[in-house]
């Protein structure tokens, strides 16, 4: 199996069986986040206690790519401090800007590589970023 079919396997996977989309008990910070081209929202909710992510969930309506990347995110961003989270934001971001091209750097990203072409596919690039935006300006303390 080539690596594109594990990316578009992983993705496909985690767009129909997303097992971050629903809401959290007590969440610190909600925030919505919009693509205007496509119509894709999220609303992501996370719930912070001194400094680390305890738990994070989204809900919202989208294509693939934005549902998966969301549910990716999340899985890498549980468990970290914001810090942790903001450097995992800022390198996701890098590689879809194709800023960030060495593959030590990007192992941090686990499964979130599988989106890396999307920046090969312009429109497509706002809706893989969707929720890494929305997750910046949730820990930035941004509002809608």
């Amino acid at each position: 199996m080539d690596l594109n079919s594990v990316y578009t396997e992983i993705i496909t996977e985690h767009n129909a069986s997303p097992s971050h989309k629903h809401h959290i008990e007590d969440p610190t910070a909600v925030l919505k986040g919009h693509n205007p081209s496509c119509g894709d929202e999220i609303e992501l909710e996370l719930r912070v206690k001194d400094g680390v992510i305890e738990d994070a969930s989204f809900t919202g309506i989208g294509c693939a790519i934005s549902q998966a990347s969301a549910d990716i995110m999340i899985d890498l961003i549980q468990g970290k401090t914001v810090e942790e989270a903001k450097k995992l934001a800022a390198t996701f971001l890098g590689m879809i800007k194709q800023e960030i091209t060495d593959d030590e750097q990007l192992e941090a990203l686990d499964e979130a590589i599988a989106l890396k072409n999307i920046s090969n596919m312009p429109a497509r690039v706002k809706c893989a970023v969707l929720g890494w935006h929305t997750l910046e300006n949730a820990v930035e303390g941004k509002k809608d």
